[in-house]
């Protein structure tokens, strides 16, 4: 009887202690977030003009309409930016490696951000650019690190600068592209963001 009164605490106690380090242990993997986290301050039309217009060296009133139509295609306010410069190049198959910085209102400084992708279509050229991106649905930077499809036969022109738009697990990437080249067609692809740069672009 002794014996038995052991184990059943041994396995009680070893149960608590389980259900206990399970609680204390917070997500961890960047495929969250689960609803209590999404609370990161967003960014306004006004912020992002001015850093965008910034980074992109170009008049605040060009950047302007751009971030207009973003707000009103989302319906909503991003969390975070991204601002950095990329080279592509296309001979039906395209290629796009770029590098930035990640800035979201709740750190206390920038992440660096790598960028690379594959594309496949009607495209012929080649470009290198400035990027200011806005993110809908981060709310934790380490999200970013993922793969998302996109089109690029669905971006448009506003005020000289282009746009178009990349999701993934109910992420929203909105690049704002201005630079020197010639890139046209239209095909369609996937952008994987990562901590380093790859060569490939998988």
């Amino acid at each position: 009887m002794h014996r038995r009164h052991l184990i059943q605490s041994g396995l009680a106690l070893g149960a608590t202690s389980a259900l206990g380090a399970c609680a204390s242990n917070g997500p961890t993997d960047p495929n969250y977030p689960i609803r209590s986290d999404q609370t990161a301050p967003a960014y306004t039309s006004d912020e992002l003009i001015a850093a965008g217009s910034r980074e992109l060296g170009i008049a605040a009133e060009a950047l302007g309409g751009a971030i207009e139509r973003i707000f009103a295609d989302q319906g909503d306010r991003p969390t975070a930016y991204i601002a950095g410069e990329e080279a592509s190049g296309a001979a039906g198959v395209g290629l796009r490696y770029g590098r930035g910085a990640l800035h979201m209102k709740d750190l206390s400084a920038s992440q660096e951000v790598f960028w690379q992708g594959i594309s496949i279509g009607w495209d012929v050229g080649g470009n290198g650019s400035r990027v200011f991106t806005l993110v809908y649905g981060l709310y934790h930077p380490d999200m970013i690190y993922r793969r998302y499809p996109g089109v690029e036969g669905s971006a448009y022109l506003v005020g000289g600068v282009g746009v178009n738009y990349q999701r993934a697990d109910g992420i929203v990437l909105a690049p704002i592209r201005t630079g020197v080249g010639l890139r046209l067609g239209a095909n369609v692809g996937t952008m994987a963001y990562s901590r380093q740069r790859n060569i490939l672009p998988f």
